[in-house]
């Protein structure tokens, strides 16, 4: 397995930051983002359990340009396989 980067949070200092990356052999997303605080972690339970192979995560607004390229990355990554 290999990650392709595609961003850091532009708004860091580049360490410990979110990040986004697509995996090269399944063409899924890979995010690293802040643990959701106890009431973000509510909400999302109000809709069902979260198992303990899951977790909510945030990742900034100012990133949709990064996660963008790497959904289209995948996206054709997909179409190929």
């Amino acid at each position: 397995m290999a990650l392709l980067f595609f961003g850091k949070d532009p708004n860091t200092n580049g360490d410990d930051c979110p990040t986004v990356w697509v995996d090269d052999t399944s063409s899924d997303l890979v995010f690293q983002g802040w643990k959701a605080d106890d009431a973000t972690e509510a909400e999302c339970l109000t809709v069902g359990h979260i198992p303990d192979t899951e977790a909510v995560i945030r990742i900034p607004a100012r990133m949709v340009a990064q996660i963008r390229k790497a959904c289209d990355e995948a996206e054709q990554r997909s179409a190929v396989q």
